[in-house]
């Protein structure tokens, strides 16, 4: 016999199921409440609701631990790619050579952007934050691929979803270029899905551009890192929006919309802002010192997690990373110096240690992005590159699902009760 949950409200004794994943926190099933008493839950932040049932990503924050369809995320990072983890979150399991090979393929042919859309770029002011214009370029590919947006059809699904994925490094780097007035590259199909993005980051169409293998490896693993989270606000809004039936392209631009916020997507901009204005390595102690100050307001970036009360498992993998990059490139700039003596004051000192405080991958990864050359304005831009596949294979797991229905939290009201229109004259 399963477990029950007992509840009494509203003068009534009522029991609901407890469901059970495969693993994590046992779930109370609480669909029939409102129906059988006339109340709701009240959850600000969804902190305590499974909002779905998924098999892609498993958390569990106390034990430090993050699951791609089961497999580790620091096997994946250390010895897989982005496009075959690509390939585990939207199909489930591992790919052969063959298919690796196929879905490689697939993606590489739907890089290019319809040539109008470089058109639609110049729409936009020359200072404009990328995120704007990834936002409104990525809603309006629904205006230029019809082929793709009937949610019902399996295959069209597949399609947007390959298109998706395919195109978000090619509408990042016109995004960069146009922000620096340097002409649009077309992507190239002999190169790697991260290398292909470099070149059309960095290039010219003056001078042949070799990609860095460092670098190439190290942007490789801050997608995989960045490729999906579980159910956090955007792949949420995602499967809001999504629920409603809206195309794919119109959703995905819903979830770069909330991961543009700074307490999602701009974490790492955050940190390295913080890190510029350490300064110097001999700064870090005064720094340290007014974090643990309450009175005052200065918080260290990129240091604890929303989910992980242990060490964060990306971080431990970009950790290794930081210090590769800063070798193949030679990099001697302080503020890097403070980033690496930072991080090991911090994890020697007893407040942090015991508030949990470790570097999470945000730390890194802007400390990372910045070395390669990217502005702290692609910081985000290049999150919603990456998680754009954990989207795609959260909104299809969603539209499949018997169980979806539309969004439709409830609220606590705290307004005025019923009360008669008075006409202005009277008032």
């Amino acid at each position: 016999m399963s477990d029950t949950a007992k509840l009494h409200v509203a003068g009534k004794d009522v029991e609901y199921p407890v469901l059970k994943g495969s693993t994590g926190p046992d779930v109370v099933d609480i669909r029939k409440l409102y129906a059988q008493t006339g109340a709701f839950t009240y959850d600000p932040g969804f902190t305590s609701t499974a909002s779905c049932e998924s098999g892609l990503t498993f958390i569990d924050g106390d034990q430090g631990v993050l699951l791609h369809r089961g497999y580790p995320i620091g096997q994946l990072a250390e010895q897989s790619s982005f496009m075959e983890v690509s390939y585990l979150l939207l199909n489930g399991e591992l790919p052969t050579q063959d298919e690796l090979t196929k879905f490689e393929s697939t993606i590489t042919r739907h890089t290019m952007l319809h040539e109008q859309l470089a058109t639609f770029y110049r729409g936009f002011r020359r200072d404009a934050h990328p995120m704007a214009v990834m936002c409104g370029v990525v809603g309006a590919l629904s205006a230029f691929y019809h082929d793709s947006t009937d949610i019902t059809d399996p295959q069209q699904r597949m399609i947007a979803s390959h298109r998706l994925i395919a195109k978000m490094p090619t509408i990042a780097a016109m995004a960069y270029k146009y922000s620096v007035g340097q002409p649009f590259l077309y992507p190239k199909n002999d190169l790697s899905y991260t290398g292909n993005f470099l070149r059309m980051t960095f290039g010219v169409p003056a001078e042949e551009y070799e990609v860095n293998p460092v670098v190439e490896k190290a942007l490789d693993r801050i997608f995989i890192l960045h490729a999906d989270h579980e159910q956090n606000a955007s792949t949420s809004t995602v499967r809001l929006a999504g629920s409603s039936g809206a195309n794919p392209f119109a959703c995905i631009a819903a979830g770069i919309a909330c991961l543009w916020g700074p307490a999602h997507g701009g974490a790492n901009e955050a940190a390295l802002n913080m890190l510029h204005e350490i300064g110097r390595p001999e700064r870090i102690p005064e720094f340290i010192a007014r974090a643990k100050d309450k009175n005052d307001p200065f918080r260290l970036m990129g240091f604890g997690h929303r989910v992980y009360k242990n060490y964060d498992p990306r971080a431990t993998v970009m950790q290794k990373t930081v210090r590769e990059v800063f070798a193949a490139l030679n990099v001697t700039d302080p503020v890097f110096e403070v980033a690496l003596q930072l991080e090991e004051m911090a994890l020697k000192d007893d407040y942090f240690v015991e508030k949990k405080l470790f570097p999470n991958v945000d730390f890194y990864s802007g400390v990372i992005l910045s070395a390669i050359g990217f502005p702290t304005t692609m910081f985000t831009a290049l999150f919603a590159l990456a998680r754009t596949v954990g989207w795609v294979a959260q909104w299809n797991e969603m539209i499949s699902d018997p169980e979806q229905k539309i969004g439709r939290p409830r609220q606590l009201y705290t307004g005025p009760t019923q009360r008669d229109y008075v006409p202005v004259s009277q008032r």
